[in-house]
Order: structure tokens, then C-alpha cells, then sequence
């Protein structure tokens, strides 16, 4: 069990998410329009019952943190349920940027040779790269990630005897825990039932080490992880290297 502060230097998982969501709620027409897609391609492939549909729950709370018109979520989730020709395919690719950083981004996309060859540009324009399946899926793991409002470090402790929490780190007055993505559901209903208010709920990638990169470089690769954040297949994008 790894305890981390906010304060500590450079290395918070919580920092590097909030990075990358600062970057996509600077492009709020395109993050309705991701959103939008994930709920339907979750609903069609899941079922309407967020119950028993993950994937779909998930998606909704998205929706609720970018502001999503209710409207517009039910939309949605109705062409899934109803007679449509869009067949979207989940796909990931992984690759290299500079500096021989490791990328891993995940599509929705109903036309595979536009995606590549639109990632392959915008990849080589920067200085980087595709890879082939599993060049750097290694260097990653999935975890699930919740943001609870209002607990210490003594009352989260006295909680973990009962949920697998496998990290944490503490940002004022709030917390921000790590799990399996499998028990993320889970996680969330415990601690609803103990009172606390859960704010934020994903799951994510984690990189198992970070590269260690100049300011300069930081910039390149900021830049880079933003140019692949605004095409319209792109859900996620996932680097290995401190960008906050």
C-alpha cells in the first residue's frame, strides 16, 4: 500500500488524470460528442439496465461530470435501443512518441483505415510512432479511480478492512482511492452507504513507471497528446511521462 499527499513532487496518478481531463474539457464540443458516442456504443452492446451494465454506468457519469444535457443522454441511449446503421468498434492502438515515450489510445471509430491513418500523422508530425499489439500495453494497468469528499486518512484506514483498496492519495480534505476496476462498482456503493459522497468515478490507465522528461519535452508531448485528444475517434489518451 502506497500512501501518497497531494503535495509531494511530480509522481500522483490523480495529478496526470486531471491533466488529461483539463485537456478534454478545453474541447467541450468534442467531449460531448465522445461522450455521447461511448453511451450508445455501451448501451447497444450491454443492455439499458445501468444495473448490469457497467460499461454504461461509467459512461453516464462522464456525462454528468461534462454537463450533458439529460436530453441529450436520453437520445442516446434510445438509438441504441432502436434501428441504427452506426456499427462503432472499440480498438486500441499503442505507439511511441517522443523521446520514446509509451502512448496507448483508445478508439471508437466505424471506419478502422481513417483512424490509423489519422493517428499515424498526427503520431509522425510529432515525433513519434504506431507500434504493433502489445509493443507497450506491458508498461500499463487498468485501475479503477474514486474521488470521496470529506474523509481522513484515520477513517479511510478503519474502512479498508472492508473493500481492497490498493492505493490512495490525499488531496485536502479528500481522497482519492485506487481498485481493481472489477470491484470499482462496489467501492462506490460502500462507501455511498457509509455517507460519503463520491464525486468522481472512471476507470483509467495507470503506467507502471514514469519517464522522466525536460520542461521542453513536456511541452512537445503535451502538444502532441492534444492534437490525438481532438480526433473525433479518440476516446483516450494514455502516456507514460508526467504531463502535470
Amino acid at each position: 500500500m502506497c500512501i501518497r499527499d497531494s503535495n509531494m513532487a511530480g509522481h500522483s496518478k490523480w495529478a496526470n488524470i486531471q491533466h488529461r481531463k483539463k485537456a478534454q474539457d478545453n474541447k467541450r464540443g468534442k467531449t460531448f460528442t465522445k461522450v455521447i458516442r461511448e453511451i450508445t456504443v455501451a448501451a447497444k452492446m450491454g443492455g439499458t439496465d445501468v444495473s448490469s451494465n457497467s460499461r454504461l454506468r461509467l459512461a453516464l457519469s462522464k456525462a454528468n461530470a461534462a454537463n450533458v444535457p439529460k436530453d441529450t443522454v436520453k437520445r442516446a441511449i434510445d438509438k441504441a435501443s432502436g434501428q441504427n446503421n452506426d456499427n462503432f468498434e472499440e480498438i486500441t492502438y499503442e505507439g511511441y512518441g517522443p523521446k520514446g515515450i509509451a502512448v496507448i489510445i483508445e478508439c471508437l471509430t466505424d471506419n478502422k483505415n481513417r483512424t490509423v491513418s489519422e493517428l499515424r500523422y498526427v503520431l509522425s508530425k510529432h515525433g513519434g510512432s504506431l507500434g504493433t499489439n502489445g509493443s507497450v500495453s506491458h508498461l500499463f494497468r487498468k485501475i479503477g479511480i474514486l474521488k470521496l469528499l470529506s474523509i481522513s486518512e484515520d477513517d479511510l484506514l478503519e474502512h479498508m478492512e472492508n473493500i481492497d483498496i490498493e492505493d490512495f492519495e490525499l488531496i485536502d480534505n479528500d481522497c482519492i482511492i485506487f481498485t481493481k476496476p472489477n470491484i470499482l462498482f462496489e467501492a462506490k456503493k460502500y462507501f455511498e452507504s457509509k455517507s460519503i459522497k463520491v464525486v468522481d468515478e472512471e476507470i483509467s490507465m495507470d503506467a507502471l513507471t514514469m519517464v522522466e522528461i525536460s520542461i521542453d519535452d513536456q511541452e512537445k508531448i503535451s502538444d502532441l497528446s492534444s492534437k490525438i485528444e481532438e480526433l473525433d475517434d479518440v476516446q483516450n489518451v494514455y502516456m507514460n511521462v508526467n504531463l502535470s
